[in-house]
């Protein structure tokens, strides 16, 4: 039980791949607070929760909060450590995707995109800081995306969003390694979740074409290695083959993805013509 004892606070715990990490950290021996904004949801992942358990004094809480709302998420970590304590790990899983074409998407959607992926990691960081910095340590994880390495035809809203928790996480590592405060950030390729169900009915053919090419990956899959992640303090998270490569080297791959990109959607554009 690598996690016998500690607190992860969780974002986004109720589905996805939020559940997934949360459910393999309390069958590590965590104690696990997940945020979300269904009640329904949290009531039944606390349920799948309970059964994960590996002994009786562990402990589940979870609270509804939007986390776009500042105050409304500091109030819930707030909550989170009055009952658990100060929390080892944070987990910023909480997230939405709506893929469209630019000019059809309305502003409000680019609004609350970045509302909900960027600024709803900032304010739960924010929170828990201040508890983490007293007792000098814990370990940040954000949650980004392959389309926050390299910009992905049809997502303008959600893409932008995940390139700027990258470049958060890249400034807060060195800021916040002194005070023995890890950061991580996670890049998972596409994640048979609720979320891309979502996302599959906006995604516009020539993204379907871009993205089918890749491998879907399980929740648990992107947990396994989110989890082993934290264990090894690895700043960079990037589940499977195609997204470690995508990691390390998209600066110098990004001309040869985009040619391969505009042959797809040229071959679209040419069928509807």
């Amino acid at each position: 039980m690598k996690f016998n004892g500690k607190h992860a606070i969780i974002t986004g715990g109720s589905s996805g791949i939020g559940k997934a990490t949360a459910k393999l950290l309390v069958s590590e021996g965590a104690n696990v607070s997940i945020i979300a904004r269904d009640r329904a949801k949290l009531e039944a992942a606390t349920l799948e929760l309970e059964t994960a358990k590996v002994n009786p004094t562990q402990q589940i809480f979870t609270i509804a909060a939007n986390v776009r709302h500042g105050a409304q998420i500091e109030e819930a970590i707030q909550t989170c450590i009055a009952t658990l304590g100060t929390p080892d790990i944070l987990i910023t899983s909480a997230g939405i995707a709506r893929p469209g074409y630019f000019q059809e998407i309305p502003i409000e959607v680019f609004e609350e995109t970045m509302a909900i992926n960027y600024f709803g990691s900032l304010y739960s960081i924010k929170a828990v800081l201040p508890s983490m910095e007293k007792q000098q340590k814990g370990h940040i994880v954000l949650i980004s995306s392959g389309a926050g390495l390299i910009g992905i035809y049809g997502y303008t809203p959600y893409s932008p969003s995940k390139f700027a928790l990258r470049g958060l996480a890249q400034s807060l590592r060195g800021e916040l390694k002194p005070i023995g405060i890890q950061v991580s950030i996670v890049y998972p390729p596409d994640t048979d979740t609720p979320q891309l169900e979502t996302e599959n009915r906006t995604k516009p053919p020539e993204t379907k074409l871009i993205t089918g090419t890749a491998k879907i990956f399980t929740a648990d899959a992107v947990a396994r290695e989110i989890v082993k992640g934290i264990e090894k303090k690895k700043f960079a998270i990037a589940p499977g083959l195609e997204m470690t490569i995508l990691n390390r080297f998209h600066s110098l791959i990004a001309p040869g993805l985009n040619w391969y990109f505009d042959r797809i959607v040229a071959k679209v554009k040419n069928k509807k013509y």
